[in-house]
């Protein structure tokens, strides 16, 4: 970006744009979003100021998008508005777009610690066919959040209260429901997160049966606005604890807090993420993007203990690098971080070498799901074995659901109707360092791609596995297989694994969906675990299926007592359908569950 300079120096280019070279390291055209007349902490809509700046950023590249410090507040009113298929989202058309970046070179939008405050249904920042795109210094944030929370002050002998923050999230009882109402939108309980008072930690043991089962026919009445009782005939199978907190989960994951797509050299640093609609930030169809000091977190400053809707980071179909180091998640309603591909079902062979595919999952579909040349695997379903690969010579949509794919080679004979095809040219290497995994709904990290993945020094305090390597062509149709996974010097800690969700066997769970798994054909392979610290209360610390080469050597296991122990699973290691496994060289210090005379127990299935 050039060299800093002590002194600022101000050019006016066309009224609008400006070299500035000071302070901030600018070396380019400046552009602030002041010189539309918006001004910081003023409450008025940001929108279309924001818009006109970013139009006036076109073909000054390379630009800097300055906010002058302060809050922008955007509502939908004069939004951009478009479509847009948004993997393992609702599709809710249009998307409101509160700032897009569309087909913009070599710019960076730096917000100088400003708050972006969001109202009503809607996406933050939209980047799309963009490249070398920097996004700094800002935060994200609601009002009126678009998930609610509630502590909870009374419990009795079929009924329990809360107290809820109005001003945040107002509410109003319909039909014995309780309904929150915001910015043009209401919206019923849908499910509940129990958090301790104390640690903020997902409560052991609960997951998303914070209430047992059969719930949903209780009976609210609220005695003075603020308070909501909750009673059911028969009383719940579960009650919270009189002073923890309850994220009320409503609404349904529509828009994205920073969506990119079809874009290439995306970074973001510095931003804080502290609710969203939906998916924290979705990358999609995407190639090498850095994310530094990038936190979905609640916002503190609020006292909330909720953050994003959904997932933290989710990136689905993209290549190249992806680098995470010094970010932080907690709070979250889905995992911190998702890395994916998509599997799509053959479901009519046309020719030899022509076929129709068929987007499995409604919440991944209407994407363009191969470009001419991409390398495609054909998966046989049942083993997930890939037998073949070609390339793609045509992609032709035929709706939101199918589309018509010709390769380049013949389809071999275990290949027809009902097997599945997988992108293996939008798969990224990964690299996740230095970064804190607090307590959340679900997982902590989950990743499936061929790729190079390195995940190294960070903190692990998942309410579930603390990291999931999955992989299925059956339910999720989140593919990728792993082939070189190397996991270092973390540190799991005693949270891990304390509630039960998906795919949840082991602190480390490596569990892809094969319907008859055999160990001739193996789906991961080359998986090292070492150097780690763990701190469990209970005795499952690595479930591992259907691996070539898996490695549990050097870590240190220190048995933890605050929680008691429930898992189903009785040893501390279990391997299923894998070959070539070495256990070795690990550290027990004291009583560790399923380590007896000092030495992990393995079973082998």
């Amino acid at each position: 970006m050039g060299t800093k300079f002590s002194t600022r120096v101000w050019v006016s280019v066309v009224g609008i744009a400006s070299i500035f070279l000071g302070s901030k390291g600018y070396a380019d055209t400046v552009i602030s979003v002041a010189d539309f007349g918006l001004k910081p902490d003023t409450r008025e809509n940001a929108v279309a100021y924001v818009q006109k700046a970013i139009e006036a950023c076109r073909g000054k590249e390379p630009v800097t998008l300055v906010f002058p410090e302060g809050r922008y507040d955007f509502w939908p009113q004069y939004a951009h508005e478009k479509n847009y298929y948004e993997t393992n989202t609702y599709d809710v058309f249009p998307k409101r777009l509160a700032m897009l970046f569309e087909g913009l070179h070599n710019i960076t939008v730096d917000g100088n610690g400003s708050q972006f405050v969001m109202h009503d249904r809607i996406q933050p920042i939209t980047v799309e066919n963009c490249d070398g795109v920097t996004l700094k210094n800002f935060s994200i944030d609601w009002d009126i959040p678009l998930t609610a929370q509630a502590r909870v002050t009374k419990v009795g002998s079929d009924f329990f209260e809360i107290e809820i923050n109005v001003l945040e999230s107002p509410y109003i009882i319909e039909d014995g429901k309780l309904v929150f109402v915001g910015e043009g939108w209401k919206s019923a309980l849908g499910s509940m997160i129990e958090f301790e008072s104390d640690t903020h930690f997902v409560v052991p043991g609960t997951g998303d049966l914070v209430l047992g089962r059969n719930w949903r026919d209780y009976t609210a009445v609220s005695p003075r606005y603020g308070i909501v009782r909750l009673s059911r005939k028969g009383g719940f199978e579960r009650y919270p604890a009189e002073g923890n907190w309850l994220v009320l989960r409503h609404s349904t994951r529509d828009h994205a807090g920073i969506f990119i797509c079809g874009s290439h050299d995306v970074r973001l640093s510095d931003v804080q993420v502290y609710h969203t609609a939906g998916l924290g930030i979705l990358a999609q169809y995407s190639s090498d993007i850095a994310f530094k000091k990038v936190s979905v977190e609640p916002n503190a400053a609020k006292g909330r203990i909720l953050s994003g809707h959904d997932d933290g980071f989710h990136l689905m179909g993209c290549k190249g690098k992806i680098t995470v180091d010094s970010c932080r998640w907690a709070g979250l309603m889905d995992d911190p971080i998702n890395v994916h591909g998509t599997c799509v079902r053959v479901v009519k062979v046309l020719s030899s070498d022509k076929v129709v595919c068929r987007f499995m999952h409604d919440m991944s579909k209407g994407m363009e799901w191969g470009f001419p040349g991409d390398k495609v695997g054909m998966i046989e379903n049942n083993t997930m074995r890939t037998v073949a690969t070609a390339n793609i010579r045509s992609f032709k949509a035929i709706d939101e659901y199918e589309f018509e794919l010709e390769l380049t080679s013949d389809l071999p004979e275990e290949i027809g109707v009902g097997a599945a095809l997988e992108n293996l040219t939008w798969t990224p290497d990964v690299d996740i360092r230095n970064s804190f995994f607090g307590s959340c709904r679900a997982r902590g990290l989950l990743v499936s791609t061929p790729g190079k993945v390195v995940i190294e020094n960070n903190v692990f305090e998942s309410s579930g596995s603390a990291i999931l390597i999955a992989g299925d062509a059956n339910y999720w149709y989140e593919s990728g297989a792993v082939k070189d996974v190397l996991i270092k010097g973390n540190d799991f800690r005693y949270p891990c694994m304390s509630s039960m969700y998906q795919f949840c066997e082991a602190i480390i769970s490596i569990e892809p969906e094969i319907p008859q798994p055999d160990t001739k054909y193996p789906f991961h392979s080359n998986i090292r675990i070492e150097n780690n610290t763990f701190n469990p209360f209970d005795y499952p610390i690595l479930y591992a299926k259907s691996v070539d080469g898996i490695s549990f050597t050097g870590n240190v296991i220190q048995r933890n007592t605050t929680y008691k122990p429930f898992h189903k699973r009785k040893a501390a290691v279990t391997l299923v359908k894998c070959r070539r496994a070495k256990i070795k060289d690990n550290k027990i210090i004291g009583d560790v569950l399923g380590a007896p005379g000092g030495k992990l127990s393995i079973v082998k299935e």
